[in-house]
């Protein structure tokens, strides 16, 4: 029987207290290795919240499925602001760039075939955050996107060249 524990964690910085601990400690596995092996791959999303899957066989063996945080968390971090607002201040901006740095993080998990669809989806995000893109309001970029404004950017990445 395989045994499967989902947490969210602080990156880089879990520990064997709860609740990976007591999740992992009657499954009969080293705690502290996972929690090591976790905190490595967790690394680069320091400050962020990462949802991570432990799955464990019949034979002990461990494997981690790391996965990548929400969307608002990244923005946050690209934007170098704590919050969001919910009102009409502005908590920060983020280029274009960013946007497509943050899309491409995310494709996988979007419902969106093509990345230019996962970018507006980016930017709805920074939408409700109050987060503006290159120093203008998100739907405003999406007008944009769907008006053929950054159609170099997306022929650059379908070719390849990103």
């Amino acid at each position: 029987m395989v045994d499967i524990v989902e947490v969210l964690v602080p990156g880089g910085k879990a520990s064997p207290g709860p609740p990976i601990g007591p999740a992992l400690g009657p499954l009969g596995i080293n705690v502290k290795a996972v929690v090591d092996d976790i905190n490595d791959r967790t690394s680069s999303y320091n400050g962020m919240l990462v949802p991570v899957k432990v799955i464990v066989d019949d034979k002990k063996n461990v494997t981690l499925e790391v996965g990548i945080p929400p969307v608002s968390a990244l923005v946050l971090k690209e934007a170098g602001a704590e919050k969001g607002s919910s009102g009409e201040s502005i908590a920060g901006n983020i280029s274009i760039d960013q946007a497509i740095k943050i899309a491409k993080m995310k494709k996988e998990r979007s419902l969106s075939y093509e990345l230019r669809n996962t970018v507006k989806e980016v930017l709805g995000t920074c939408l409700s955050m109050g987060i503006t893109v290159d120093g203008r309001a998100p739907r405003d970029v999406q007008k944009a996107i769907d008006s053929g404004d950054y159609k170099e950017l997306f022929s650059e990445v379908a070719a390849g060249k990103d």
